[in-house]
């Protein structure tokens, strides 16, 4: 179902809008979850560490992946806000062409460099092969993540939150079957648990196919709407480019971490592993936040309305950075007991995960108004500061993981996150309020892909 977010009270959208995305990217991490929780119990700890350490190199290309395809979504999103439907089809084209390439490049460079990257991280040789295994199946997949992440973002572009949601609940029972199967029944190890994802990729990328394509929706193409050219080639690229580019950078920085933490030892790299799932799980809302203000913004900058743009950015911080300052209190509190999950019988492990999680909960609000500001400006088809953004938080993350992990070790790496988020958030505000200074004393025509 579409959503026209140009319209109505702008915190009650943004919520509803939130809620199945929220929901979503819940299910989503299950996939990462299901990896763990399996992994740490069966397995062992050499294996959690193994999985553990692919962690950055899958945000490298997964990472860019969900950026460049929710770039190229801004042009969606502002048309539809526009009223453009003609518009609105010939985008997703141009998105189905975009994805399957960009595929195609990821994959080649993925698998080529997997062995090399994991060297050069200096992946403990306790882990190496098992870590090897697990990434060259997830980076042969990855054209199943690229079919998700263009369809959903599409729909998403155009108000629906909810469709993805269900094919990502399905996705992600039929994955935890799979990874008990191939783990426990077939005891294929983290291959078992690598095939099991990209299985489970490919599947709620089908289910949302014909859906999306199904007779009446929107995104119902014609031939017409195959012929574009380079001039609408390249409005998507112009921002979709610089979006997956913002994330890989910001993902080269978790790498160089990785590489600080896999000298600290198995036992760290295992703690630090938990404690990341934890965390992934907690600050999904503020993800989706982001997230959702990229399209309530998009969609508003195609209908022209800025005043409502500033308020339904105002409203969203407020709700946000409540929500990011009760869990992190919670995280402070009881991180310990729930990093025991995934931890069995090292209370070492647990204690550095605990660690991590306090470090990082006391954090959450700095995080929270960087996606929104982030996403709002990405919304608005800004790019340079975004990426200057990405570049400051590559250079927190390496500061952290050069000198910070050489005087304090483990707690190094755990400052490494919130000094990012620092570094990120203020040009991020500033460039924020300036644009929004500058399109209220502007007379913008509405946008036309015509």
């Amino acid at each position: 179902m579409i959503k026209d977010l140009t319209q109505g009270n702008p915190a009650k959208l943004i919520v509803l809008f939130t809620i199945p995305l929220l929901i979503g990217n819940l299910f989503q991490q299950f996939y990462s979850i299901a990896d763990t929780f399996i992994v740490g119990r069966t397995i062992g700890m050499n294996a959690l560490a193994a999985v553990g350490c692919t962690g950055c190199l899958m945000f490298l290309i997964i990472g860019y992946i969900f950026g460049f395809t929710s770039g190229t979504a801004i042009i969606t999103a502002q048309r539809f806000g526009a009223g453009d439907m003609d518009g609105v089809r010939r985008s997703f084209a141009v998105n189905l062409v975009l994805g399957a390439l960009m595929a195609v490049i990821l994959t080649i460079v993925g698998v080529a460099f997997a062995r090399s990257l994991l060297s050069l991280m200096q992946t403990p040789p306790e882990i190496f092969e098992d870590a090897y295994q697990f990434i060259i199946i997830i980076f042969y997949g990855m054209a199943t993540s690229m079919l998700f992440n263009v369809l959903s973002n599409s729909l998403r572009a155009v108000g629906n939150s909810q469709a993805p949601l269900w094919f990502l609940i399905i996705s992600c029972v039929l994955n935890i079957i799979l990874v008990y199967l191939f783990i426990c029944g077939f005891k294929m190890g983290v291959e078992g648990a690598a095939l099991a994802t990209v299985l489970a990729q490919l599947v709620s990328g089908l289910l949302c196919l014909p859906y999306i394509l199904k007779k009446g929706s929107v995104f119902q193409l014609t031939r017409n709407d195959w012929k574009f050219d380079c001039r609408e080639l390249w409005e998507h690229l112009r921002i979709g480019l610089p979006m997956g580019f913002q994330l890989s950078i910001i993902a080269i920085g978790v790498v160089v971490l990785q590489f600080a933490l896999n000298k600290l030892g198995a036992v760290p790299v295992a703690a630090f592993t938990a404690a990341q799932r934890i965390d992934m799980v907690a600050v999904l809302p503020l993800m989706s936040f982001g997230v959702t203000m990229a399209t309530f913004t998009a969609q508003n900058y195609g209908a022209r309305q800025i005043g409502r743009i500033r308020n339904g950015v105002a409203q969203c911080v407020a709700m946000s950075v409540s929500y990011s300052i009760l869990i992190g209190l919670v995280l402070i509190y009881y991180g310990g007991y729930f990093s025991s999950f995934f931890i069995v019988a090292n209370p070492n492990a647990v204690a550095l995960s605990h660690k991590y999680l306090i470090v990082n909960g006391s954090m959450y609000f700095i995080l929270s108004l960087l996606f929104i500001f982030r996403y709002s400006l990405q919304g608005l088809g800004e790019n340079a500061v975004p990426t200057l953004a990405g570049v400051m938080e590559l250079v927190m993350r390496i500061f952290a993981a050069l000198i910070l992990t050489d005087y304090w070790g483990y707690l190094g790496a755990c400052i490494a996150n919130p000094l990012a988020w620092l570094g990120a958030c203020v040009p991020l505000l500033v460039a924020f309020l300036i644009s929004m200074k500058r399109l209220k004393n502007s007379q913008l025509p509405v946008i036309s892909s015509q």
